[in-house]
């Protein structure tokens, strides 16, 4: 591979100003569009040499032809025409969005004479006053029902406003106390939009003022034994509670903002939108997008605030804008944000308090949502069968893996090493046959995984365990043997994956070849997921970002990653427990008082008698005791020594694994 790309502008070539870029591929096809504050600076980046690129970077910049940019006044500017090109082009190296669903919405219809109130999921209706996503259709039209118990507006259809009108006779709905437009005959039409006016002041979080209005009504009526209108402004009451009790208050009652959770991995991304408006979730909106090349979280949140804001107005734009972290340019997307909504917009990141705790759910259910997005794959036979036909192809083996094997070594800073090994049979994850592995002693990472795969091919094609003698009953019947065998860890599987890159890659090959295994496949998968590593190769294997394939190997990564880590740390819990299990008289109860004061067995050892006695439950005695204890085994060497590295239910973990070692 070529380390300068033909198409790379001369020194000097590119201006220092603000401004939008373009890259091309040789049919002219725009592949991605980005902005910049200096294009100089920001596209040498992308002219460095290709080894030292990202693998998702150097495939765009290796499949485009050309790069073109456009100098613009402002940053501003540039924001902007960034904004318009990726909708006008929509480049397949940018971010791709995918809502959920098709979320629904409440609109109220200012541009008609008299303004009606309904569902729709068009945001495109002129003049319309819209509130929400509501996250289901039955919701907005509950929320609908008892807004007009209190602002009688009109629902009816425009059809039916118009035969109303033009004959005298109230339309269906308002028959029925449905409709309180002017097609009811009972209001005018200045009276009716003066209650939509009202209506969508309660809607943006004027309810205090209403409540209060309402409740002082009720009192007056009720004193002058006006007891039926007392009972129309409870009932108005009881509505209005009713359509709070399903937004509640959040923020401050004068916080209007839009606050964005966002969960990522290297290939996509989940954000939950959380509108807020008098301090209250007027909506939440869910979306997923696909991430081509290397983005950063800031870079992230630029982008999705383009897409959110790039064609909203007024008060569609809050006044602050809550993210996980700011992007670069927060100063000019700030004064984007204004342009659109007339007044300032602040993009701020929570620290702390009512902010923060929201900010913690809706990446909780960001994190949720990326989790359905990344296995809703799997639950389709169709889908699971072209993953494993795709990753056939990409790694040119003779037949569909239908069972794979990936293993992933996890030490804590070289020490407590130990492995795990998933099994992925058609597609989906057989756990029974799940394994995890001590690693006494070893060199690196290369070597503990040659170890394991050495352990864990020695036991391939050995002969099965026999079966239990069939059991007699009293008339010489054989019984039926109800208990599940332990399945084969014998079974071959077709495609080994191991976690890493190259050197795990010829690792993993050499014990093959030791082990005479020529007949089973095998690839890594490096850091970055989508890169797979086969043996002898000098680069990697780049699997399409919609590959069915690829996800299927990512999700084998992350549960091989994931049971590495239960593993590790329940053998940490057993080596911290079992170094103060020596001590007499102390019991799992004072163990575990010890460890959260302390926070790890080396803190602990550092303490003097004095401080040990400040745990409840601890005499001076006993703090003797262990005081003496510790300081008889600080010498001691091998795993004893890295017991003491480890805090209580946590430390660092720099990789990972679950049960006890079967290899």
């Amino acid at each position: 591979m070529a380390e300068e790309l033909p198409y790379k502008p001369r020194q000097g070539e590119i201006p220092t100003d603000p401004g939008v870029y373009r890259f091309r591929d040789a049919q002219g096809r725009v592949l991605y569009v980005g902005k910049a504050k200096n294009l100089r600076q920001r596209l040498s980046n992308y002219f460095a040499p290709l080894r030292t690129l990202h693998e998702r970077t150097r495939r765009m910049v290796t499949t485009a032809a050309s790069v073109e940019w456009t100098v613009v006044p402002t940053d501003v500017d540039s924001l902007q025409l960034e904004y318009m090109w990726i909708k006008e082009f929509d480049p397949p190296f940018n971010v791709r969005y995918k809502d959920d669903k098709s979320y629904p919405f409440m609109a109220i219809t200012l541009a008609d004479e008299a303004p009606r109130v309904i569902v729709t999921r068009n945001r495109r209706i002129p003049g319309a006053k819209y509130f929400g996503p509501y996250p289901k259709v039955w919701t907005v039209h509950d929320t609908i029902d008892q807004m007009i118990k209190v602002f009688p507006i009109r629902t009816c259809s425009d059809a039916s406003y118009r035969k109303a009108m033009a004959t005298g006779r109230p339309c269906f709905p308002g028959q029925i106390g449905k409709c309180g437009g002017p097609c009811s005959m009972t209001v005018t039409i200045a009276e009716h939009r003066a209650m939509v006016d009202d209506f969508i002041a309660f809607m943006e979080g004027g309810d205090e003022r209403f409540t209060r209005d309402l409740t002082r009504r009720m009192h007056e009526a009720s004193a002058a034994m006006d007891y039926e209108n007392a009972a129309k402004h409870r009932d108005r009451l009881a509505s209005i509670d009713a359509v709070l009790g399903r937004s509640a208050l959040v923020l401050p009652q004068d916080e209007d903002a839009d606050l964005f959770g966002i969960a990522e991995d290297e290939l996509s991304a989940a954000i939950q939108h959380f509108v807020i408006r008098g301090g209250r979730v007027r909506g939440v909106r869910a979306s997923t997008l696909d991430k081509e090349i290397d983005i950063s979280g800031a870079e992230l949140v630029d982008q999705i605030l383009q897409r959110v804001y790039g064609e909203a107005s007024g008060e569609q734009v809050p006044r602050r804008v809550l993210v996980p972290s700011l992007p670069d340019d927060t100063a000019e997307l700030e004064e984007w944000l204004r342009d659109r909504r007339g007044r300032k917009v602040e993009i701020a990141v929570v620290q702390r308090g009512q902010r923060a705790e929201l900010m913690r759910n809706a990446t909780l259910n960001a994190q949720q949502a990326l989790i359905r997005h990344k296995t809703r794959r799997s639950s389709d036979y169709t889908t699971r069968t072209q993953a494993l036909t795709d990753l056939q192809d990409a790694l040119g083996l003779d037949e569909a893996p239908l069972r794979i094997e990936c293993y992933d070594i996890s030490h804590l800073g070289g020490t407590n090493v130990v492995a795990s090994m998933v099994v992925f049979e058609d597609g989906l994850p057989r756990k029974d046959q799940y394994r995890s592995f001590n690693i006494a002693e070893t060199t690196d990472d290369t070597d503990s995984m040659y170890q394991v795969l050495t352990r864990r091919l020695a036991h391939i094609d050995a002969p099965e365990e026999p079966a239990d003698a069939p059991t007699l009953d009293a008339d010489g019947d054989e019984l039926v043997v109800t208990e599940r065998r332990r399945p084969r860890f014998a079974y071959p599987p077709q495609l080994l994956i191991v976690d890493g890159g190259k050197p795990q890659v010829e690792a993993a090959a050499r014990a093959l070849r030791d082990a005479g295994r020529s007949d089973i496949g095998l690839c890594g998968i490096a850091k970055r997921l989508e890169e797979l590593w086969l043996p002898g190769e000098d680069y990697p294997v780049i699997l399409p970002r919609t590959s069915e394939a690829l996800y299927l190997v990512q999700r084998l990564r992350d549960e091989a990653h994931r049971f590495a880590i239960t593993h590790q740390r329940k053998r940490r819990r057993r080596d911290i427990t079992s170094i103060l299990g020596e001590v007499p008289g102390l019991g799992a109860a004072r163990i575990k008082s010890l460890l959260r004061h302390f926070g790890s067995v080396a803190a602990l050892r550092r303490a003097a008698a004095e401080e040990i006695q400040e745990v409840q439950g601890i005499g001076p005695a006993l703090a003797e005791a262990i005081r003496v204890h510790l300081a008889g085994t600080s010498t001691t060497s091998g795993s004893e020594n890295r017991r003491e590295s480890v805090v209580a239910g946590g430390g660092s973990d720099s990789d990972a694994s679950e049960t006890p070692p079967s290899g």
